[in-house]
């Protein structure tokens, strides 16, 4: 049943620093519609955005918007990195933490631009999908946000595209060359803090290149990479256990106590020395749980945990929440801008909501405080449904519609 009658606060505030962006009103019309509708329609599809709205166009002109008009979506998003910076919460600061991870989006259609099939470690099997990676933003305050994507292309579809068109001549980017990418992209920015990032990033190639920036790092080592200690080339878990029980420390983490050894070391091909972290649960065990490095030599166990922790923090919440809350996967256009730009209006939603958490203030809106992106989701669909109930009664009081009128303008 359609149920938006008006944009809620959160979009009508946050389009007005988009605006300039857009050449006309119909245009910052569809941007507040898209906006909305990724917060709070049942489906976050072209066609079941434009279903929530009881006075709206035809799709097609929302669908013609978000995939022909002429509009500038990295634009988009560097005025969107732009807003948050005018926030204290979400400025960053030399303290904050870039991680950089990739993320599977499900399609149930083969013809969808750049989709394949790609290995689903969560389900245990190969799954039609899109494959996005993604920089994120953690800030000192906790508080995180997305920075930009790139999307991977599989080598055949580009060598495929480019046989088909000689003169289009695209090079194929493997997830390294992508995540270097994305790493670029951050310090063009300028944006200050440490990178961090899970095993499968965790190579030479990304290491050398962020060492040779001047950037910090924290990253996850396989236990099967070699390292070089006591003069030896051995894998992690070999080192792991050669680590007297004396030597190692014990840390608390909530009510569970682990154990924990730290030393500089070197590792194959990486042309710097890093600091190791190795984290047993037990302290006789023999393969430690968790290896970390930095090529920060001089921090200890506590800073470097701090850092990588921020990487579940920044991707895997944001993963799940624009997934389930804003329709990540929700797009089911054809071509490759329409889901860059469904892509980046997801960017967008996030962050005006990320504005709305944890203020001392609550805006009135909300009624009380905000903790998650679901809890903003669902009291910006609280409003929305506020306002519905007004509209129907001002039709009823006001302009005098019939039952029948009403009915048949929401579709009941």
């Amino acid at each position: 049943m359609p149920t938006i009658v008006d944009y809620p606060e959160v979009v009508k505030k946050g389009v007005k620093a988009f605006e300039s962006l857009f050449q006309n009103e119909p245009e910052r019309k569809h941007l507040a519609e898209y906006l909305t509708g990724l917060i709070i329609a049942e489906h976050k599809s072209v066609s079941g955005i434009n279903r929530e709205f009881v006075q709206t166009t035809d799709q097609s002109c929302l669908n013609r918007w978000i995939t022909e008009v002429d509009w500038d979506p990295r634009k988009l998003n560097d005025r969107r990195l732009q807003e948050l910076q005018k926030d204290s919460r979400t400025r960053y600061s030399h303290r904050g933490v870039i991680p950089i991870d990739n993320t599977l989006i499900n399609h149930d259609g083969k013809t969808i631009e750049d989709v394949g099939y790609f290995w689903d470690h969560a389900e245990q099997r190969n799954i039609i999908a899109h494959d996005y990676l993604i920089s994120n933003y953690v800030t000192s305050a906790g508080y995180h946000y997305p920075i930009e994507f790139r999307r991977f292309r599989k080598e055949a579809t580009v060598e495929q595209e480019n046989k088909e068109d000689p003169k289009r001549k695209e090079v194929f980017k493997n997830h390294t060359e992508l995540a270097i990418e994305l790493i670029e992209d951050a310090i063009d920015r300028k944006i200050p803090g440490d990178f961090t990032f899970d095993s499968y990033f965790t190579n030479a190639e990304v290491l050398n290149h962020l060492e040779e920036q001047k950037r910090n790092y924290v990253g996850d080592l396989k236990q099967n990479r070699k390292v070089i200690f006591q003069g030896r080339e051995m894998k992690a878990s070999e080192m792991g256990a050669l680590i007297p029980v004396e030597d190692r420390k014990s840390m608390q983490r909530g009510e569970d106590t682990q154990w924990y050894f730290t030393v500089t070391i070197r590792i194959p091909k990486v042309g710097h020395k890093v600091r190791i972290l190795l984290i047993w649960d037990r302290k006789n065990g023999k393969e430690p749980v968790k290896v970390l490095i930095s090529n920060r030599t001089n921090w200890e166990a506590t800073r470097m945990l701090l850092v990588y922790r921020s990487r579940w923090t920044g991707t895997e919440t944001f993963h799940r929440d624009a997934k389930q809350e804003l329709g990540m996967g929700d797009c089911q256009l054809i071509s490759g801008q329409g889901h860059d730009r469904h892509m980046y209006l997801v960017f967008t939603a996030y962050s005006l909501l990320v504005r709305t958490l944890g203020s001392s203030h609550p805006n009135e809106w909300a009624r009380k405080k905000l903790k998650t992106i679901g809890e903003a989701c669902r009291a910006v669909r609280a409003q929305t449904l506020e306002g519905l109930v007004d509209w129907i009664v001002d039709k009823f009081s006001v302009e005098h519609w019939s039952p029948a009128q009403i009915k048949l303008s929401v579709a009941i």
